[in-house]
């Protein structure tokens, strides 16, 4: 008798190379879904950076510009409630004397006057401290021209006002 079987290998049907393509695919999605997760978590960390950095931002709330005689802009006013900080821009060329000094006004109804501070420096930009009480009621803010002998009298400006302007209560 002639043993003519050969034993052959059992063929499942599929080549090699479609076993090589699909672990290939396999680890093209595992690679894209650690890319996918890195760049959530990356996302994450900048929107938490940001918000941190939003925290740490001045929140303007209280903005005014103040106008001269002929109606043009001659300072910028902004209060920070956090920081209890009222920011005074310089916007035009007025210096004041020797002996004066600026006085910074909040005028409520009525016209009444409340003393915010005096601007004893000529920078282009000074910050006075103003706490959030002092400026509730204001409509409008001011400054005068004392003399730095003789300040305000009675809590009012001795001098008509040389820069006054609305006080606008923005929206953030």
């Amino acid at each position: 008798m002639s043993e003519d079987t050969t034993t052959s290998p059992k063929s499942t049907g599929v080549s090699a190379w479609w076993r090589a393509l699909s672990i290939f695919l396999v680890l093209v999605v595992f690679i894209g879904w650690a890319f996918s997760a890195s760049m959530y978590e990356q996302l994450k960390a900048q929107v938490h950076h940001l918000e941190a950095k939003l925290v740490e931002i001045p929140q303007v709330r209280e903005v005014a510009v103040l106008l001269d005689e002929q109606q043009a802009a001659a300072m910028l006013l902004t209060y920070d409630p956090k920081n209890q900080k009222l920011q005074v821009q310089r916007l035009n060329d007025v210096k004041e004397g020797r002996e004066q000094s600026l006085h910074v006004w909040a005028i409520t109804e009525g016209d009444v006057p409340r003393l915010l501070g005096v601007l004893t420096d000529r920078y282009k930009t000074q910050q006075l401290d103003v706490p959030t009480q002092a400026l509730e009621g204001a409509r409008a803010l001011g400054i005068s021209v004392e003399n730095k002998d003789r300040g305000p009298r009675d809590g009012k400006p001795r001098q008509p006002w040389l820069f006054k302007g609305w006080l606008v209560q923005k929206a953030i």
